[in-house]
């Protein structure tokens, strides 16, 4: 059997297949590509590339604009390496103006990436669950929606309007900046940080037929809906942002407290992974038969 070590492209069509699917796309977020293959690991159809995630894990500092295009692109891009499920990735603001965006989109896309979400933001931008954000005017948005759309060079690529307005303006301005991105080119809609499951059905409702993204922000300002509330309100993009890295943050700590308070971590082994295990999971079969397949033959194996 041949070794597998890259993987499957065509992320964009393949998203694109999902929302022309009808069915809810469940897609939780990583942080880093082994988050990413645990996240494939347990079935989902997408995964998400968490901003908050990323700067967590590549910095160890808060979600408030320190990372770079150029960082987040390359997380982004060793997490769709090594999974063959579509990968959602946050972009933030874009980094910068139209040409910027232009600029972003192209990124993404050579990172084999299948879609990612914009924000109106202002810089720098902040988490969408914090408070104090600012955003920028509507139409300088709406530009970006539209130099994002004209600068893929993949027609399936997915552009994932984000509006940050309804903690700034209020819950009618960010549906209609909504209208407007939508109009600019957005594929998807995504209204964030709403505050009840009203605003969340009234959201679906102002826009019948377009799939919006609904965020399942772990301890943020929206209520947790049961996902069969949100597919009876029409969501077809759920994502859920940190819960993959608030649990290896639980789980860490755990296994420092046993052998800060131990010695060893011997007590915390029964409910890890053993290494073997560990290591087919993240694949060293593969690569024992990428060695095997490849194994140079020096002169003196050769036959005589």
């Amino acid at each position: 059997m041949t070794a597998r070590l890259t993987r499957q492209p065509g992320g964009a069509a393949r998203l694109r297949a999902l929302l022309a699917s009808g069915q809810t796309i469940v897609a939780p977020g990583a942080f880093d590509p082994l988050a990413a293959r645990l996240v494939e690991e347990a079935g989902f159809p997408a995964v998400y590339m968490t901003g908050f995630g990323t700067s967590a894990a590549l910095l160890g500092r808060p979600d408030v604009g320190l990372l770079t295009m150029t960082e987040m692109a390359g997380n982004a891009g060793r997490i769709a390496a090594c999974v063959d499920i579509p990968v959602i990735a946050d972009a933030d603001t874009g980094y910068g103006n139209p040409l910027n965006v232009i600029r972003t989109v192209g990124a993404y896309e050579a990172a084999g990436v299948a879609g990612i979400h914009i924000e109106d933001q202002a810089a720098p931008k902040k988490c969408g669950h914090m408070d104090g954000k600012l955003v920028i005017p509507a139409e300088e948005m709406a530009a970006k929606i539209r130099a994002a759309a004209e600068a893929r060079s993949d027609p399936d690529f997915v552009i994932i309007a984000r509006t940050d307005a309804r903690a700034v303006e209020g819950f009618e301005q960010a549906l209609a900046r909504a209208r407007r991105y939508l109009e600019a080119g957005a594929d998807v809609l995504f209204i964030e940080a709403l505050t009840s499951e009203d605003e969340a059905g009234r959201a679906a409702r102002a826009f019948p037929g377009v799939p919006l993204l609904f965020n399942w922000a772990e301890g943020g300002k929206t209520p947790p809906l049961s996902l069969a509330r949100l597919q009876e309100l029409g969501y077809r993009i759920v994502i859920f942002p940190i819960s993959t890295l608030l649990a290896a943050t639980a789980a860490m700590r755990a296994v420092l407290w046993e052998i800060a308070q131990a010695g060893t971590p011997a007590a915390a082994l029964g409910s890890l992974p053993t290494f073997g295990e560990f290591l087919d999971f993240i694949g060293l079969p593969e690569v024992r038969d990428a060695e095997r397949r490849y194994a140079v033959t020096g002169p003196e194996d050769a036959p005589e």
